[in-house]
């Protein structure tokens, strides 16, 4: 039987981990904070448990419309990518223990925590944000860090 799609070969099929991150990537186009779009894909076994994206807390208005609350150098009015994903998937009684995380920025030291306890046990990540204490305490923890470039 002939395929249907021009140019369909196995080898020019994208690998699961750049597939993944390229939904979270699509996911961060969702981001209500024009200073750092992120997002946030969790997943098991090759299938989405959950996403999430940075953005304010569920009601409240969003960075884009009310400004930015400014602590550090950092905009706290939102909820960080990693954090909402982590949440969307209690809110709905999925469990995500021993999933892998793909999110398009490293984890800050706070969301790392949260993965962290939640059993998550490889962060895949893109760029590189700020928090270098989170390669040492991954390391003691087993947990896997890795960065995917494109």
């Amino acid at each position: 039987m002939e395929s249907r799609l021009t140019g369909s070969s196995k080898s020019e099929r994208v690998a699961w981990p750049q597939y993944f991150m390229n939904i979270a990537r699509e996911v961060s186009t969702r981001s209500t904070c024009d200073r750092k779009h992120v997002g946030a894909v969790i997943v098991r076994d090759k299938n989405i448990l959950s996403t999430g994206y940075n953005g304010s807390i569920r009601g409240l208005p969003h960075c884009d419309e009310a400004g930015h609350d400014m602590e550090g150098g950092h905009c706290v009015r939102t909820v960080h990518a990693e954090t909402n994903a982590i949440i969307q998937a209690a809110r709905h009684g999925v469990r995500i223990e021993d999933a892998d995380i793909y999110t398009t920025a490293s984890p800050c030291w706070e969301c790392f925590k949260l993965i962290a306890n939640a059993g998550i046990r490889r962060i895949y990540y893109h760029d590189f944000y700020r928090e270098e204490i989170i390669f040492n305490i991954a390391r003691q923890l087993g947990i896997e860090l890795i960065q995917i470039a494109d």
